[in-house]
C-alpha cells in the first residue's frame, strides 16, 4: 500500500513508519519543511498541502499532535483546539477532492472523549463528555468524517496513554488516591493496531486502542517502579495537582476512564503487549 503519515516523527509515529515500511508498504511522511525524498510538504496551519502526493494513496494516517502546555488557558485551548481541526479538516477535504480516492483515513483521537467514568467499563459505544477535551475531540472526529461522504473508510484512534519514550524511564508516584483507572497502550502495540486497522475493512468510526487490562493508577505506578528497580516517587495529592495543573490535571490524571478494546477484540485482533509489566519492559528494552 501508499501510505501517507502525518506526524510521522512523533512519539508515535516515529515507530509507526518503520513498522510500516518493513511489513513491504510504500510510506511517504508530510512535513513542514522542505521535502526530501520519500516526503510531501504540508502547512496545515495555513492551510496548505501538496495535494498531488494524496492523488492515488491507499491510506492517509494522521498523528500530527502540537505540543501540549502544561496549563490549559483560553489562548491555549484556542491553540490546540485550532491545530486539530485543521490538521483532520486539510486532510479530510483533500482526500474528499482526489480523482482516486484513498482507501481508508485513519486519525488520532484520543480517551478524553470520554468522561471519568468511575469503576465502568468504557466501550466504543458509551457516553461522550462535554467539557473541553471531550469538544476538541469530539469535533476533531467530526472533521475527519467529511472524508467518509465520498466513500472513504474513516477510523478514529481514541488513543489512551502511550508506553514509550524519555516518560518510561521516570520514577512516578501515585497520583489522587491511586484509585482511577489507567487505560494504555505500549507504543509498538499501537504500531501493529495501525497495521491491523489498515487492512480490516469492518473497523469504521471509533475504535479504542488499548489493552484489554487497564490497571488503577497505584497499580500502575508500583509497576513502573518494579520494572526501573526504583522506590516509587513521592504520592501526589489531587488538591495540588488541580492547583498546579488545572484543568488539564483533572481531565488527563485524575479522570478514570476504564476503556476496553471491544471493536478490536471482536474483529480478530490479537494482542502482543495485553499485560503491563510485559509491555514495559519490552518499550525499555526498545528504547536501550
Amino acid at each position: 500500500m501508499k501510505i501517507i503519515i502525518a506526524g510521522a516523527s512523533g512519539m508515535i509515529g516515529s515507530t509507526v513508519v518503520p513498522f510500516l515500511a518493513s511489513q513491504g508498504h510504500d510510506v511517504v511522511r508530510l512535513v513542514r519543511r522542505e521535502p526530501g525524498a520519500g516526503e510531501a510538504r504540508w502547512d496545515p496551519d495555513a492551510g496548505n498541502i501538496d495535494a498531488a502526493s494524496l492523488e492515488g494513496t491507499d491510506a492517509v494516517i494522521n498523528l500530527a499532535s502540537m505540543p501540549w502546555p502544561m496549563r490549559w488557558t483560553s489562548a491555549a485551548k484556542q491553540q490546540i483546539r485550532a491545530n486539530r481541526i485543521a490538521t483532520n479538516s486539510l486532510l479530510a477535504d483533500t482526500l474528499a477532492q482526489c480523482k482516486q480516492i484513498a482507501r481508508v483515513f485513519i486519525c488520532a483521537s484520543g480517551m478524553g472523549i470520554y468522561p471519568s467514568s468511575g469503576d465502568q467499563v468504557i466501550t466504543e459505544d458509551s457516553p461522550l463528555g462535554s467539557d473541553f477535551l471531550a469538544r476538541l475531540q469530539i469535533d476533531g472526529e467530526a472533521a475527519a468524517m467529511k472524508a467518509s461522504q465520498t466513500g472513504i473508510r474513516v477510523v478514529n484512534l481514541r488513543i489512551p496513554a502511550v508506553l514509550g519514550g524519555d516518560s518510561l524511564r521516570r520514577s512516578v508516584g501515585r497520583m489522587g488516591n491511586g484509585q482511577q483507572w489507567s487505560s494504555w497502550v505500549s507504543r509498538d502495540e499501537l504500531a501493529s493496531i495501525i497495521s491491523f486497522t489498515l487492512g480490516t475493512e469492518t473497523l469504521v468510526g471509533p475504535v479504542n486502542p488499548v489493552s484489554p487490562n487497564p490497571v488503577r493508577n497505584a497499580e500502575f505506578t508500583a509497576t513502573v517502579s518494579r520494572v526501573l528497580g526504583r522506590k516509587p516517587g513521592l504520592a501526589m495529592p489531587a488538591f495540588l495537582l488541580r492547583l498546579m495543573l488545572g484543568e488539564m490535571g483533572e481531565a488527563l490524571i485524575l479522570a478514570s476512564r476504564r476503556m476496553e478494546p471491544r471493536k478490536l477484540l471482536d474483529a480478530g485482533y490479537s494482542f502482543r503487549f495485553p499485560e503491563l509489566e510485559a509491555a514495559l519492559r519490552h518499550e525499555l528494552e526498545m528504547e536501550s
